[in-house]
């Protein structure tokens, strides 16, 4: 047999062999990886009879424990209903974990699918040209990213924190408007520390769950007589806002110059471009968020407040 001949077999059985997944009576063909994380993978899915595509979150779990997990996430995705948190279409479970057997399960999740992508990737795009946001955008985007955080923590009874605040888990509509997405790492806001394992276990989730560069400074060494409450998601924010204005992190930047990310957060320096696009207004708005001492930190309300009356500074001044 030719190449030719070869190469096209391979092509058609590359079609044939797309993988095939019924979740509920809906039949979905995977067309690509989106993304891989530690704990799951997302794929873009086809159902075949509407053709509408979608993203496919799937964890895997080795335990009850794990099963008990994907669980809570699929939970908080079906209560927390709110114009800026992604929605879940759908969800199921495949097979049984059992560590004495040695069985996994997998957690389908199916999601809404945003072609534009998230907003880090967008500002990575940006960032190739520095192509500095319009302040217009900045504030859109960014309140609107406040008041999806805002749902989380006065959710009642009990107030939720997300705990993984970043760019990379806001998507982005076509009308360029922010989804609140990956809630896999939310929690009970408030957490009271009673010891040195709680604090150890704590501070071994959040290593595990709640990215470096966005981690709030009391989750990187956890007191073993405190309370953790909703102002860690605030750190985040302030960490968001700054990269919304540079493209990245501030703590992002300290990890590509090799330096130490935990002493950066921990002594609270932040390093504003000495050539800026932006007013200092904007810059004094990110510091009121990124305050080492979270009794300091303002809570979502008082965010939201200052930002608006920035906004109207700004706007005043032009």
């Amino acid at each position: 047999m030719n190449t030719l001949g070869l190469s096209m077999i391979l092509k058609m059985g590359c079609i044939c062999s797309k993988e095939s997944i019924n979740i509920n009576g809906s039949r979905y063909i995977v067309k690509e990886r989106l993304g891989e994380g530690g704990f799951s993978c997302v794929d873009l899915v086809e159902n075949t009879t509407t053709k509408k595509k979608y993203a496919l979150k799937r964890i895997i779990c080795h335990s009850v424990e794990d099963q008990k997990i994907a669980m809570q996430e699929i939970n908080y995705y079906k209560k927390l209903r709110h114009p800026s948190i992604i929605e879940l279409v759908d969800s199921t479970f495949k097979g049984s974990a059992d560590i004495v057997v040695q069985a996994t399960s997998e957690a389908f999740l199916v999601l809404p699918y945003y072609k534009r992508g998230t907003l880090h990737d967008y500002l990575v795009l940006r960032s190739f040209n520095k192509n500095y946001m319009d302040v217009k955008d900045v504030f859109r985007i960014f309140l609107d990213i406040c008041q999806a955080i805002k749902f989380l923590h006065d959710f009642t009874p009990d107030p939720i924190a997300h705990r993984d605040l970043k760019t990379a888990n806001i998507c982005l509509t076509e009308q360029m408007d922010p989804i609140l997405m990956d809630l896999g790492s939310c929690a009970s806001a408030k957490v009271q520390i009673c010891g040195a394992q709680d604090a150890q276990k704590l501070q071994d989730l959040a290593a595990e769950r709640s990215s470096m560069t966005y981690r709030a400074p009391e989750l990187f060494h956890v007191e073993s007589y405190c309370v953790i409450d909703q102002r860690t998601d605030i750190w985040s924010l302030g960490c968001v806002l700054y990269a919304i204005l540079y493209f990245k992190s501030p703590y992002d930047i300290v990890y590509e110059r090799g330096d130490s990310v935990n002493l950066a957060v921990i002594s609270g320096t932040v390093v504003f471009p000495q050539e800026t696009h932006f007013d200092e207004e904007l810059h004094s708005l990110v510091r009121f968020m990124l305050q080492v001492n979270p009794s300091d930190r303002p809570f979502i309300d008082k965010v939201i407040e200052k930002t608006k009356d920035t906004k109207n500074k700004l706007e005043m001044v032009v």
